[in-house]
């Protein structure tokens, strides 16, 4: 493993730490700030536009000018966003600091394209998967050291211990070194991705999945506190055991192939959704946190699934194009759980797991596919 690969996995750690610290907490805050639920959706669902809007040209701007320089003004709005929620007195300054922090996920081309080219002799989804399972197995201490703070000093102070934390990071990340452009034979240029139709057929695939297993997770907090009961420090110990099956589930994950990976990985969030729906128990809804941690894992192998459909010039675009299509369900979904738990708080997860079966059956159509194109051609006589 490269110095720079091991910076940037400590990098990610200590700033895991810091979200992890109120991510879970995000939608009881935003309701202690006045807001209701149809409200909280709407809020997420536009955090979701601002995570979606810059992906595609961050990852142009990673090709042409370089994956540090974007991933450094990634970190330094993070940050930037952090402290704006620890001194916001309302909900719509803690809103513009929620949104300019979703902004923020335009770093994950780049990122993934860092990644890739500093995995030395590693896979590619080893890699991804590594930097990904270390941000959240940093992102374990947090949830539940924030649920104890919150229920002793509030919410807010969760916020002001975040920004404290992203200073490090931020720190540790400037100390990566600058990696050379890639550049494509002018004489024999890629074709260009929207040509690309097996990309593309897979983008669409990765919508349909990311909708489905993102729709049940927006209001389960706020379902789990006003309709189970559970108090701020069982829901921070429930979000600890997501963050821990987000590492675990990732690390593991990414020792399989990217195909089996991307199957299993809905399988677990499946199980989740019927696990909060039918569980009658905190042991049911600690299991179902944990399962969670497919939702992360199938993000992260998206990336190492699409990587041999592309060119490595075209790396952070096609990188780009797909963490747009990765975040779309995050705009759509939430306003749709905010509309159903009005209507009916359980509701969501019935109508999750119809929509994650379907993904699932869609998914292993095209993976079968896949592999009896591969071994049509491995076995096709030379001319």
């Amino acid at each position: 493993m490269s110095l720079d690969l091991i910076l940037l996995s400590i990098s990610l750690f200590v700033w895991g730490i810091g979200e992890g610290m109120f991510f879970y907490f995000q939608p009881i805050y935003l309701k202690e700030l006045g807001a209701d639920p149809l409200q909280i959706g709407v809020i997420l669902g536009l955090a979701g536009v601002a995570m979606t809007a810059a992906h595609i040209p961050a990852g142009y701007l990673a090709d042409r000018f370089g994956r540090r320089l974007v991933m450094r003004t990634a970190w330094c709005t993070g940050l930037t966003a952090a402290w704006t929620m620890a001194f916001a007195r309302s909900l719509p300054v803690f809103v513009i600091g929620l949104l300019l922090y979703g902004f923020t996920a335009f770093v994950a081309a780049p990122l993934s394209s860092y990644a890739t080219a500093a995995r030395g002799k590693w896979s590619i989804a080893q890699s991804l998967t590594f930097i990904s399972g270390m941000f959240n197995l940093g992102a374990v201490i947090g949830p539940i050291s924030g649920g104890f703070l919150g229920e002793v000093f509030g919410l807010h102070k969760l916020y002001i211990y975040s920004g404290c934390l992203f200073f490090v990071s931020t720190t540790l990340l400037f100390l990566l070194r600058s990696q050379p452009v890639n550049d494509h034979d002018p004489e024999n240029p890629p074709g260009s991705l929207f040509t690309n139709w097996r990309y593309l057929s897979f983008l669409g695939i990765v919508f349909l999945v990311m909708f489905s297993v993102y729709l049940p997770q927006p209001l389960t907090p706020v379902f789990l506190e006003d309709v189970r009961g559970l108090t701020l420090s069982k829901i921070g110990t429930l979000g600890t055991l997501g963050m821990l099956g987000n590492a675990a589930l990732t690390f593991l994950l990414g020792q399989f192939s990217s195909r089996l990976g991307f199957l299993v990985a809905q399988v677990c969030v499946a199980l989740f959704t019927i696990l909060i729906w039918r569980g009658s128990g905190l042991p049911w809804y600690m299991l179902a946190y944990f399962l969670l941690g497919g939702y992360r894992a199938a993000r992260t192998l998206v990336s190492a699934r699409i990587r041999p459909m592309i060119h490595e010039a075209q790396m952070g675009l096609a990188y780009g194009i797909a963490e747009t299509i990765n975040n779309l369900p995050t705009i759509l979904a939430p306003p749709l759980a905010g509309y159903l738990y009005d209507k009916d708080p359980v509701s969501i997860f019935p109508l999750s797991l119809v929509v994650i079966t379907l993904a699932l059956m869609i998914t292993l159509g095209f993976t079968l596919r896949e592999r009896s194109l591969s071994k049509s051609v491995e076995v096709s006589p030379c001319p």
